[in-house]
């Protein structure tokens, strides 16, 4: 089982290193705007700014958010072979709601590899096309955003789940109280960007709890692997 203790540790801190890569690369993280002016206003900015990074960028950008996505499925699976055995009830909830997480992001890169020809086109035309291609970005980006809030609603109930085992088993209860804390922001602050978006302060208080809380929590189990040998 130590193996997988690793393996499950690395994952943690290797998606964070990825989504640091995918930034470095260009990919557009999700994020809802105030009004539908901004969303437009956004997709204009968004477009440009992809078309102006070209299509290298572009594609490894989206092969790295594919790379991410899969060590998201990959890394319940793990922690339900390492912890399942304390709770397998709260085993079988976070590896269901992690996994629905990494497909649901995953399925996502579909339209987004379609804003490279959509950004392309746009920067060469004007008038009404120019406008039409504008607002196709803006639905892209909006169906992003909204699948991108489900995902991380997925992620609260997930982590939710094993910090609760964390917790309750004492095996790691001060880290496990910040998973708590951490997924209920974010599970709460997504629920409630769904019926107002201009209401993200929680989400965002909760992505820095869930940063600090997966780099720990990573550590963590890669120190405990060695000394459990």
């Amino acid at each position: 089982m130590n193996i997988e203790i690793f393996l499950s540790g690395f994952l943690f801190l290797f998606i964070m290193v990825l989504n640091v890569a995918m930034a470095v690369f260009g990919y557009i993280n999700s994020e809802q705007t105030l009004s539908s002016n901004a969303q437009k206003q956004n997709s204009d900015a968004e477009l440009e700014k992809i078309n102006k990074n070209g299509s290298k960028k572009f594609h490894i950008s989206i092969v790295l958010a594919l790379i991410e996505h899969g060590c998201v499925i990959v890394l319940p699976i793990l922690l339900f072979i390492v912890f399942s055995p304390y709770n397998i009830i709260l085993g079988v909830i976070w590896t269901i709601s992690r996994i629905g997480e990494g497909a649901i992001q995953g399925y996502n890169e579909k339209n987004y590899w379609r804003l490279l020809n959509i950004s392309k086109q746009y920067s060469s035309t004007s008038g009404a096309e120019r406008k039409s291609l504008s607002e196709l970005g803006c639905t892209i980006f909006k169906t992003k955003d909204t699948r991108f809030t489900f995902a991380m609603i997925l992620w609260s109930i997930g982590t939710f789940a094993y910090s609760i085992v964390l917790v309750t088993y004492d095996i790691f209860p001060i880290i496990g109280w910040l998973g708590i804390i951490a997924s209920i922001f974010i599970g709460f602050g997504n629920g409630i960007k769904l019926i107002n978006p201009k209401f993200g302060i929680l989400s965002l208080i909760g992505a820095l709890l869930a940063i600090i809380f997966e780099i720990i929590i990573g550590g963590w189990l890669i120190y405990y692997s060695f000394i459990i040998l």
